[in-house]
């Protein structure tokens, strides 16, 4: 039995740094061993499946394969279909009357507590809004990630220290779940 996973890719083809085209990052998907292998934008994201049943492992092995095919660190995170149509369907704010560029999940390696947010304080970056989920954080930025002020003080590396964090818009979540079946 297999189940379909998508690989979240952190920080490639951005500005020109830690460039992976796509065939590539498809031939060594399937090279690993790996079926069904799409890939979608640029920026990181492929959808494969596999028989293999632990995520952290997965994620390694891409990893590792990406640092020894391309020559640099990328990290990883995988996910199963299950996960990402959960985090889809748990979304707090109302993603059908949101622009998709307002609305973006960074999901976690790990789960994050609260306390890893408490000395933000919500109210001084009104009207955007975030809320932990599952391994994830969802984020409303009603002016766009851009421009967003709470986007950048949840950017600080020491927030998150120690947990791989790579985002996604809302475009990009529905469409995960949708190619992997979630």
């Amino acid at each position: 039995m297999t189940t379909t996973y998508a690989a979240l890719l952190r920080g490639i083809n951005v500005s020109g740094h830690k460039r992976i085209p796509m065939a590539g990052l498809r031939e060594l998907l399937s090279g690993l061993g790996h079926g069904d292998v799409v890939t979608y934008l640029q920026s990181g994201n492929a959808v494969f499946t596999s028989a293999a049943t632990d995520e952290d492992a997965l994620a390694e092995g891409v990893r590792h394969a990406i640092e020894e095919r391309f020559g640099f660190t990328v990290d990883v995170l995988v996910r199963d279909a299950a996960y990402l149509r959960a985090i889809a369907d748990d979304c707090p704010f109302p993603a059908a009357a949101l622009e998709a560029k307002q609305l973006h999940v960074t999901y976690f390696s790990r789960p994050v507590g609260p306390e890893r947010l408490a000395a933000l304080d919500p109210a001084a970056y009104l009207p955007e809004e975030f809320r932990l989920g599952d391994r994830a954080l969802y984020l409303y930025a009603p002016h766009g990630l851009g421009r967003s002020k709470l986007a950048e003080a949840l950017a600080r590396p020491a927030l998150f220290r120690g947990t791989v964090a790579t985002s996604r818009n809302w475009n990009t979540v529905v469409k995960l779940v949708e190619l992997t079946g979630g």
